[in-house]
């Protein structure tokens, strides 16, 4: 049965990867890109080579929550049901890591980004449908003062530390939605995979991206994932595995919660 699914950064990477697979099972794609005509190139190819279902393209930058909040807006003009939305698009260095506000790119892209966007398209996600959010092996306690743009940090501290945050907001929104769904599942889709993320940021070719694809697929739509709601997969060890320790302290999982909500809440609507 085709399923209606978006995937944000996929004109390259694991994105790109998974998109592939998707669409060679003739899916309905929505695919998401910040470059207008990479995303149009990459939409006629996966047309074209990948598979026959539809492919829609939406474009927008992540690191402005103005234009996260315009394409949740745009996707739930265009569509009444959504059955999986995966929050792939993330940042590892970049060029200009704080941006003109002051806000610190790598959490905005990583953390905020996706929160907002799931949080615009909840309307729109069926019950039975899946959130997949990118987290990472690299997890690292919430500097919710560098989070705010108050302390800047290097690249790897911000990562680590963005990506455990948004691992912590998909465990609380499981509590949340509770088990009536849809399931919110984050997912290290496989350590050094080969995306340009590691070949500019460690200088390596990287391991087979299928790995990655593999396992954003299974968590998509497989059976192994319909129960998981709130829980963490770590594909290096190939199971469901706690996070980060900070994950299992409510205290700090409410002031990491509350610190993204804050920051989100003015873009919703």
């Amino acid at each position: 049965m085709s399923k209606t699914i978006l995937i944000t950064g996929a004109t390259d990477g694991i994105g790109l990867a998974t998109a592939q697979v998707f669409a060679a099972e003739g899916h309905h794609l929505l695919i998401h890109g910040r470059n207008a005509a990479k995303l149009a190139a990459t939409a006629d190819v996966l047309r074209a080579v990948f598979g026959s279902g539809p492919v829609e393209t939406f474009c927008a930058d992540l690191s402005d929550l103005a234009e996260v909040a315009s394409l949740g807006r745009a996707v739930r003009d265009a569509h009444d049901n959504l059955d999986v939305l995966i929050n792939n698009a993330g940042v590892f260095k970049a060029a200009h890591p704080i941006a003109p506000d002051g806000q610190d790119v790598r959490f905005v892209v990583n953390t905020l980004a996706p929160a907002l966007l799931t949080r615009m398209l909840l309307p729109i996600l069926t019950q039975a449908g899946r959130i997949v959010h990118l987290s990472s092996a690299a997890q690292a306690s919430v500097d919710l003062a560098a989070m705010a743009g108050a302390r800047h940090l290097d690249a790897g501290a911000a990562y680590a530390q963005s990506k455990l945050a948004l691992t912590i907001w998909s465990q609380a929104l499981a509590v949340e939605l509770g088990q009536a769904g849809p399931v919110t599942v984050a997912v290290n889709p496989g350590s050094l995979l080969a995306t340009n993320m590691v070949r500019i940021g460690y200088g390596l070719a990287g391991n087979d991206i299928a790995i990655g694809a593999d396992i954003l697929h299974r968590a998509a739509l497989s059976p192994e994932f319909s129960t998981a709601t709130g829980r963490y997969y770590d594909n290096d060890s190939g199971q469901f595995a706690r996070p980060h320790a900070d994950a299992s302290n409510p205290e700090t999982v409410a002031r990491v919660v509350a610190a993204i909500e804050a920051r989100i809440a003015p873009m919703l609507g």
